[in-house]
Parts: structure tokens; sequence; C-alpha cells
């Protein structure tokens, strides 16, 4: 078994919206983090939802650990931890007594490793969480996911709120955790830059459909977007084309191998930020 995670021709349709997850499939192995890309409403947030059956999916199945997932089975639940932006915890009460609380909803709470990230966090115990800032509740939110013995993470938008420290020491947080052979995490992020920063494999989703799934070193080292005229257009094999976009009279491609590109055709230097700017705003042939 190679992936922690697998999901295959995944569909949800909403009754009140013509929004669709379609066909949606991909796997994270083993010892990978998974970049989850795309813009407010492209997906990310159902499909996830759907993979833990917070949402009712109308189609295709997932995987976790082997096992077709179902919310029932609470050996896979307890191996799941979750951070979401909208995760509502107890306001009321305090980070001591929070862990009180959790050591009675899972069984393999470990107070001891709940204590390491509160302090490693800084996040302080006595105060309500009703006065934590957004940042501080969600690193309280990942703390507690990485408190249970989860395998798997699924984190959307966890480092919403943080500032650049903040931000730079969750993500050695995460990096450390997605090393270990036995672990997988799905991280979403608008922050592409985070992304870039830790992922392994990223995956880019628009209107409920991928539209690239792909190593992120072969990416950067493989791929390339060009600047070129519609004359020089029509002289890129149209297969390695994967996205378009016009800009007056010049076009921006990105294109899957950038050794097969005539030599003359510019190639303009990118980051993720391109790549994804490119792939939400442009066009397939």
């Amino acid at each position: 078994m190679s992936s922690i995670l697998e999901v295959d021709h995944l569909n949800k349709q909403y009754s009140e919206s013509d929004f669709a997850l379609k066909d949606v499939s991909f796997s994270i192995p083993y010892g990978s983090i998974v970049g989850f890309i795309g813009e407010n409403g492209a997906g990310k947030s159902t499909t996830m939802g759907s993979i833990l059956g917070t949402l009712h999916k109308d189609g295709g199945s997932v995987k976790i650990f082997g096992e077709e997932m179902n919310v029932e089975k609470l050996d896979i639940k307890e191996n799941i931890g979750v951070v979401f932006d909208n995760i509502h915890l107890p306001e009321a009460l305090t980070v001591l007594k929070l862990g009180n609380v959790f050591n009675n909803i899972y069984e393999q709470w470990d107070q001891e490793t709940f204590d390491h990230y509160i302090d490693l966090f800084s996040l302080p115990r006595k105060k309500k969480i009703s006065g934590f800032s957004r940042g501080m509740s969600m690193k309280l939110s990942v703390a507690i996911a990485l408190s249970h013995n989860a395998d798997l993470l699924i984190l959307d938008e966890a480092t919403a709120g943080l500032d650049p420290t903040g931000r730079d020491e969750l993500l050695d947080v995460l990096r450390a955790f997605g090393k270990d052979q036995d672990h997988g995490i799905l991280l979403s992020s608008h922050i592409t830059s985070d992304i870039e920063k830790i992922a392994d494999d990223l995956i880019f989703i628009k209107d409920g459909t991928i539209l690239l799934n792909v190593n992120k070193k072969e990416l950067m080292k493989q791929y390339a977007i060009l600047q070129c005229d519609k004359n020089e257009f029509v002289h890129i094999d149209q297969n390695l084309v994967i996205t378009h976009r016009k800009k007056g009279s010049d076009i921006d491609v990105l294109v899957s191998d950038r050794e097969q590109v005539p030599a003359s055709i510019k190639k303009k230097d990118f980051s993720i930020d391109d790549i994804t700017l490119l792939l939400m705003r442009g066009e397939k042939v």
C-alpha cells in the first residue's frame, strides 16, 4: 500500500448551486505533503469535506489507510487530524481545560504531545479561547490535530491569520511531520509561498475540476511559462500546452516540457504564484 489517501472519481453536486466536483481523483503517498491550490469556491473545502464524510459525496471512492472511508469507523477517524478554517473551539474553556475535554474524546490523546505544541506555539494556558486571535486559534487547532497520534493531516487554510514568523514556525512542524514515512498531509492555502516551501506534490483545482496534478520539483524544472505572439504560438506542439492566456498582443503559455519548445520562444522566470494565476485565468487550447 503506497498511498495513505486515495480519491477516485469523486463527485459532489449541490442542489441549490451550479457548482459541482467533477471526477476529482488524486492520491497522497505515504511520507509526502500535497499542496491543494485553488481560488475561493474552486472546490478545495468541498473535496476535503467529502473525503472526511462531513459532506455526502454523490459518487466516487475515498480510501484512507487502504480502507473505504466510513464516518462510523472510529479507528480511521482517530488517525486523521483535521484543521478547517471555520472550526469552532469551545470559547468558554482555557487550554488547560481543553486538554481534559479531548482526553475524553480521543482514545489516543497524548497530553504530553499537546503540552509540547502549546509551549512551542507560545499559547497561554489560562486564557479563555474566546480571547484568542485568529492566528492563535489556528495554532491551537493544529496542536490538537497533532496530539492524538494521527497519521493523516487534512489542513484547510491552517496558516491563515498567522504572521510570517508564526507561519514559518508552523510550516517547520508540518514539514517534520510529513517526512515520517507513516504520515501524509493534504494542505490547502491561499498563501502559495507556504505550499511552495513544504509540498512535495501540487494539485490545482478550478470550478470543481483538477487542472494539474504534478510533482513540485518536476513542475519547476521541466515545465515552462512562455511569452509569445500568435505566430509563435502556432509553432508550439499543442500537446504540450496546459493552458494559455492572452495579454494584449502577447500570449502567456504554460507547457509541460520546456525542452520541446522552439529555442526562439521566450521562457519566463516563474513561481508557483505565476503558475496558479495562469491556470486560474487561462484557457485550454
